[in-house]
């Protein structure tokens, strides 16, 4: 009953914004003063925030590359379809274009094919053994066996063959890189509350008896929090600007490889591993001093 009391007399308040900007002021205010409390012990912080952080962020980047490459590598795999010598090649490649997944069919007509291995080889003169054949791109290197196996039921199919070995290894390398970047993230989370949860429980303990003081004055709880959370998100947007300069060599780096293999870098790769960077690394930052409040502090 006193909960509903309090919220009606609250909707009835008029909302005095200047009041809002001076109170917000001097929350941002308690906060660079807590960041002064903490003396030399911040260089110690954002430093370690950004070593983590570049090891996060480079390993990201390069996963983003891995990734590219991989998907260069596999969209030039190619299905062959050899097709029975009374088919039709276009109706086939009609046929064949109606599945899932197909992006492109190119017809090689036996013709072609006979030529070009008689100029390669001396071979004898008979007539040409060779069927047409179609050549089958897929839209993702993962859908090549489903393709594949939709294919091999068309009734003017002979045979078929693909690169099915480095296939698997393509799915293999994707897999695997994902399955780092994920462990990085979450060894990245864990060290990162840590350090925050310690440093800000110091700074609780400083505090102490003016916290207790503030209590006793029936000061907003949020009012109190606000400030550590906030000193939290500080530490980890300092850390990522502190990493952003070696991360910027490691992109060059990596640009560089996707130039001499001459395979096109991830667009906004850069700018994807900065956002991501950014955005978790306050996160973080402010999850551990909001956990830390939550176990050391009882507001």
């Amino acid at each position: 009953m006193s909960k509903n009391l309090k919220s009606d007399v609250k909707k009835h308040i008029p909302k005095d914004w200047l009041c809002e900007l001076r109170i917000l002021y001097r929350l941002l205010k308690e906060t660079c003063n807590d960041i002064k409390r903490t003396g030399w012990v911040n260089i110690v912080i954002i430093t370690t925030m950004a070593a983590i952080l570049l090891i996060f962020g480079s390993c990201f980047r390069t996963a983003l590359s891995i990734s590219a490459f991989s998907k260069e590598l596999g969209n030039a795999l190619e299905i062959s379809v050899y097709l029975k010598d009374s088919t039709d090649a276009r109706e086939a490649k009609s046929e064949i274009k109606r599945l899932d997944h197909v992006e492109e069919i190119t017809i090689i007509p036996k013709s072609d094919s006979w030529s070009k291995l008689k100029n390669e080889m001396s071979l004898p003169d008979i007539d040409n053994p060779l069927p047409d054949t179609l050549h089958v791109k897929v839209d993702n290197p993962e859908n090549l066996q489903e393709v594949f196996d939709n294919i091999k039921q068309i009734k003017s199919v002979m045979d078929m063959s693909y690169a099915k070995d480095l296939a698997t290894k393509i799915e293999l390398v994707n897999h695997v890189v994902k399955t780092i970047t994920l462990v990085v993230i979450g060894i990245m989370g864990l060290l990162t509350i840590t350090i925050i949860n310690n440093t800000i429980q110091l700074v609780i303990q400083s505090r102490k008896e003016e916290i207790e003081i503030m209590r006793l004055m029936g000061v907003s709880n949020w009012y109190i929090r606000f400030p550590f959370i906030m000193q939290g998100a500080f530490y980890g947007f300092t850390g990522s600007l502190l990493a952003l300069v070696p991360l910027n060599y490691v992109q060059n780096g990596l640009i560089n490889v996707h130039k001499f293999f001459m395979i096109p870098s991830p667009l906004y790769a850069q700018n994807l591993v900065i956002f991501v960077m950014f955005g978790m690394s306050i996160l973080f930052g402010a999850a551990g001093s909001f956990w830390c409040i939550k176990k050391h502090l009882q507001v």
